[in-house]
């Protein structure tokens, strides 16, 4: 019953994507110039390459915040249900948080939280 129920609304989705998909294409207006192949940066139209190379701090500040924005995630269902785990969900918890601060203590070290 479940798997009929899931597989049903999977094609229902799916058609429906196509469907719309096909009518957009088929409906939309079109209209074609060179304009409107130039790259653009914020209505500002290029000079020179669009093409640059980024500093790598700035992914590494990125994935920094990722690690502790999915440390956020795994900590609000654990805050939930803690007072029902018991003293060795606190303990792996806090071996979590305990990695994590290793490595933003490794992080910091490195000199990857510095903004120049």
């Amino acid at each position: 019953m479940n798997f009929t129920l899931f597989v049903t609304t999977l094609l229902t989705g799916l058609g429906f994507v196509a469907i719309v998909t096909v009518l957009a294409m088929l409906l939309a207006p079109r209209s074609y110039n060179a304009q409107k192949e130039e790259p653009y940066e914020c209505g500002i139209p290029t000079r020179g390459k669009s093409w640059m190379q980024f500093r790598v701090g700035y992914y590494l500040f990125a994935i920094l915040f990722l690690m502790f924005d999915v440390e956020t995630m795994f900590l609000f269902p654990w805050a939930v249900v803690m007072h029902t785990l018991g003293s060795a969900a606190l303990l792996s918890v806090l071996f979590f948080l305990f990695i994590l601060v290793l490595g933003l203590a490794y992080a910091w070290r490195k000199g990857a939280l510095e903004w120049q």
